[in-house]
């Protein structure tokens, strides 16, 4: 049986996976909380894996005044290295980090293409994706042949319960009778596939670096018109509208990031066993169910 520890209790990833595993008989999955100090009187002395979800994430994290930025420092990098020296010292196996696309800045405006592949070198647009890049580099350090570091570099990860620009997507699909038709493409990560590449990662005893993804593209105009149809509703893709966009992201940062293109080049996102059990119109159906 094998042990593993989830740090981020009561966090969107970490209770998805903890449900998950629940289904199987040769794992344990206990979770802590990281919000104080009360996790360094924890004995890790046990665990083979520790997954550690918990940080600050994504939010508006270019914007944020001086005192934020040290938090995001603090939380996202000094803390996720502080973790993973524990583990290593009471002889944990492996630490799975959660990192993130961040790390390699903003996707390309309207009408074009960013794709990202396994040599593309990271360069972060603001002090999130900085510290999480901070943190991969400090856990490398303290990478050797008793402790694995996988590193996850996920795009946006989408499921019921789940924040950030899903939700948004979510409200606009429920309330527009119409909705602009946009040709873009964004690679995301449903969070039922994302727990199962975890637990293969445990159960291979993997190390490395990691691009888990749907296998599918996204297209921002049809997840809304999908989000819509899992309730009931149709709505109206309207083109022409490509101008007023450009137009809107002078404006707004969030035009770029409903509407932009941001992609991993395929097969970026493959592994030797298959992980991907929901393609998007069935992640679709399982967020949209029972709302």
């Amino acid at each position: 049986m094998k042990r593993i520890l989830v740090t981020g209790k009561n966090s969107f990833i970490g209770n998805a996976f903890r449900d998950y595993m629940a289904q199987f008989a040769e794992y344990t999955v206990d979770m802590v909380s990281v919000r104080d100090g009360a996790w360094k009187k924890i004995d890790f002395f046990g665990y083979d894996s520790v997954f550690h979800v918990a940080g600050i994430v994504h939010a508006n994290a270019g914007k944020t005044s001086v005192g934020m930025r040290e938090i995001y420092y603090s939380i996202n990098t000094e803390l996720t290295i502080a973790l993973a020296e524990k583990a290593k010292m009471e002889g944990v196996g492996q630490f799975i980090f959660m990192s993130s696309a961040a790390i390699y800045g903003n996707g390309a405006p309207i009408g074009k293409k960013r794709v990202i592949t396994e040599d593309t070198l990271p360069s972060p647009a603001n002090f999130y994706g900085n510290s999480k890049l901070k943190a991969e580099e400090g856990l490398r350090k303290l990478e050797s042949n008793l402790f694995k570091v996988v590193i996850l570099r996920p795009p946006m990860i989408y499921g019921k319960g789940c924040k950030g620009n899903y939700p948004v997507m979510m409200k606009f699909a429920k309330k527009l009778p119409v909705f602009p038709k946009v040709e873009n493409e964004r690679s995301m990560l449903y969070v039922g596939n994302l727990v199962e590449f975890v637990r293969l990662m445990v159960a291979n005893g993997e190390s490395g670096i990691f691009w888990p993804c749907n296998k599918e593209y996204s297209n921002t105009s049809e997840l809304v018109k999908k989000i819509a149809a899992a309730h009931g509703k149709k709505i109206l893709l309207m083109p022409g509208c490509g101008w007023m966009l450009r137009l809107l992201r002078h404006i707004s940062g969030s035009v770029d990031k409903a509407f932009g293109n941001f992609m991993y080049e395929p097969h970026l996102g493959d592994y030797c066993e298959e992980y991907r059990k929901y393609s998007l119109e069935e992640s679709i159906w399982q967020t949209e169910g029972d709302r």
